[in-house]
Parts: C-alpha cells; sequence; structure tokens
C-alpha cells in the first residue's frame, strides 16, 4: 500500500506542472523576461511598477508597510512585531490591538506560507516565537468561507483598471473511506505528500483514527499552494462589478499598480459590492496568475497567461518610467536578493 501510495504521489507530480519547482516550470518564461528587459534597456525594468513598492514588489518587501498603505476597513487587526522584541512587550502589543486567539502569526518579509501559522493559544504563542528572530506580524483570524487571490492592474495616469486573474483557494483536506486510519490519508494524498512530516506531528494523537465514509476532515487552514491548498480558477467571477470594486481600494494605495490581493470574504454579494471584505497581504510584481494552477488548467494556455501578464508588468513599468520613475540599480538589488535568499 505503501509502495503504490509513493508511485502514485511520484507519477502525479511528474505529469502535473502545479507540482513542478517554481524555477523549473518558468524556464520558458526566463526568455521572455529577457526579450522584456532588452526592449525596456533595463534588467531593472520591474522595479518602476510599483514605485511604492521596494524594487516594485518583487522580493523583500515589507508586508505590514504595504498594508498599512491601504483603506482600514479592508483590513484584519494587524500588529507589527520588531524581532527580538520582549514577550511582555507582544503580549501588550497584543491586547492593545484588541487581538485575541485564534490569531495568524507571519513574517513581515517572506513568501510561499513559509512560517505563517494560526497560533490558538499561549502556549502555541511561546512555542512559535522561541525561533524567530526575525520581523513578524500578528493578524486577526477571519473565519470567513471564502478565499480568493484577485491580480489587479492600472496603467499610470488612468482612474480604471481590471481584474485579471482570480483564483478561489480550497484548503488541504482528506475523505475517510470508513477503512483507512488517517495516518494512511495522509500518505495517500498527493497534495500532503510535501508536508507528511508536519501533518503527522500536527495530528499524532489522531493518527491511527479512522475517518467514516465520506467525513472530510480539512488538516491545513493555511491557503498557500505549498501547504496543499487547491488553486481552482475562478475567472468567471471576473466582471465590470468586481473591477469597480478593486479600482475603489487600489486607488487609495500611492504607488501601486499591479499586484494580487489575498483576501477572505464571507460570501460572492459581499464581494460584488465591496462588503465585509478582509485583504490579509497585497503582492507585487512577484504576484502569479495563481488560477493556472487549477488541476485542469493545460500547460500552453498557463504559458500564454503568464506571458499576458509579464508584458502588463513591463507596460505598466514603461509607462512609469517615462514618466520619471528610474529603474533600480542591479548591482544593488543583486546584492539584497543573496542576503534574502540565504537568511
Amino acid at each position: 500500500m505503501k509502495l503504490k501510495n509513493k508511485l502514485k504521489v511520484f507519477l502525479v507530480k511528474v505529469f502535473h506542472f502545479e507540482y513542478w519547482p517554481f524555477w523549473i516550470f518558468y524556464i520558458p518564461m526566463y526568455f521572455y523576461g529577457l526579450y522584456l528587459a532588452f526592449r525596456a534597456r533595463s534588467f531593472m525594468y520591474f522595479s518602476a511598477t510599483n514605485p511604492g513598492m521596494k524594487y516594485g514588489g518583487v522580493m523583500g518587501e515589507s508586508k505590514f508597510g504595504i498594508l498599512k498603505a491601504m483603506p482600514g476597513k479592508y483590513l484584519p487587526k494587524t500588529v507589527f512585531i520588531a524581532g527580538g522584541s520582549p514577550y511582555c512587550s507582544i503580549i501588550h502589543s497584543l491586547t492593545s490591538a484588541g487581538l485575541i486567539y485564534p490569531l495568524v502569526m507571519k513574517p513581515d518579509v517572506g513568501e510561499r506560507g513559509k512560517d505563517v501559522e494560526i497560533i490558538r493559544d499561549e502556549p502555541s504563542l511561546k512555542s512559535y516565537l522561541a525561533d524567530k528572530a526575525f520581523d513578524l506580524i500578528a493578524q486577526e483570524y477571519i473565519n470567513y468561507d471564502l478565499e480568493f487571490g484577485m491580480l489587479y492592474h492600472r496603467m499610470p495616469g488612468s482612474s480604471k483598471g481590471e481584474v485579471t486573474s482570480v483564483v478561489q483557494k480550497g484548503f488541504l483536506t482528506v475523505t475517510g473511506d470508513g477503512t483507512s486510519a488517517l495516518r494512511e490519508l495522509i500518505s495517500g494524498s498527493v497534495r500532503a505528500s510535501g508536508r507528511q512530516e508536519y501533518l503527522y506531528n500536527k495530528f499524532a494523537d489522531q493518527l491511527e483514527k479512522v475517518l467514516p465514509l465520506g467525513h472530510r476532515m480539512r488538516l491545513e487552514p493555511i491557503g498557500n499552494h505549498c501547504r496543499g491548498t487547491i488553486f481552482y480558477n475562478a475567472n468567471h467571477l471576473i466582471n465590470p462589478l468586481l473591477h469597480d470594486v478593486f479600482n475603489r481600494i487600489s486607488l487609495d494605495i500611492e504607488g501601486f499598480f499591479y499586484g494580487r490581493f489575498d483576501l477572505k470574504v464571507p460570501s460572492i454579494d459581499d464581494l460584488y459590492h465591496g462588503r465585509n471584505i478582509k485583504i490579509m497581504e497585497l503582492n507585487g510584481v512577484s504576484s502569479e496568475a495563481a488560477h493556472v494552477y487549477d488541476p485542469d488548467y493545460k500547460i500552453v494556455r498557463a504559458y500564454k497567461d503568464i506571458a499576458r501578464h509579464m508584458k502588463i508588468i513591463y507596460r505598466i513599468a514603461k509607462k512609469n518610467h517615462d514618466l520619471g520613475v528610474k529603474y533600480a540599480p542591479p548591482g544593488q538589488f543583486l546584492n539584497e536578493l543573496r542576503q534574502y535568499l540565504i537568511r
């Protein structure tokens, strides 16, 4: 059974590009990126896309700094925690902001869900903080049913932009068959394969439990593909109402023209009317059109969509550059990139 599960996981990961390492999947796009850099006459053209974000939001930007620039009504309660802060100071900050358990802890600078955890009590908070010497943010946990990534862009000088990619997130779950223990269900799940050790530790006291037939158990509440989340293509939700909502939100964010809003909302009706939207993060030019990772999406179509969005980044950057925004120095960027990769 174990060998069969391992073979299944291996074959799925080989033949489904959503599981490929980022650097392998993007190989064809590197050449297109070089072409765009040649047209812009700068390898750093993307840094001018979002003048309000460090390097346009490609890496090293402060999540808290970006959130501070956004309208408060769209944000969960959020607290910045400087690296090395005393525990009593952290508790005071959380209490002053009205944050209660459960809450979400994450690095202020980081990506792909690394070190993001839902903290449900004080012992868990102490354990989380024990090995974190870097800057963090604490956020109110938003218990809404729907979680989306909305990729939006607007040309400089225009008051109207558009949403061009919508991904709906389906959290990592297993479904009981009435005979298999939780341990077997986890080992047989392709999406859980990269998180087995973590999940075995998390559910150590339930691993031998047999889930009833049809019973669904959520294993991971964090909506990130690296943590087993299914990305569904939800581009059918794009319409003028959606464009208007994100035009209203983005116009208040100085120096922002391209990026993905990661948000939660109770219903589609709320989404279309700009109600009860809570934005957990806003990412810049590193944002992917994540709908392409839908399990049913074809690779050629995915590359076409990615190329289209790369060209949008180029067009915005070129326009901003023509308006006086300078491209970042390559040497400075490479030095910071090196430091970022080894942190």
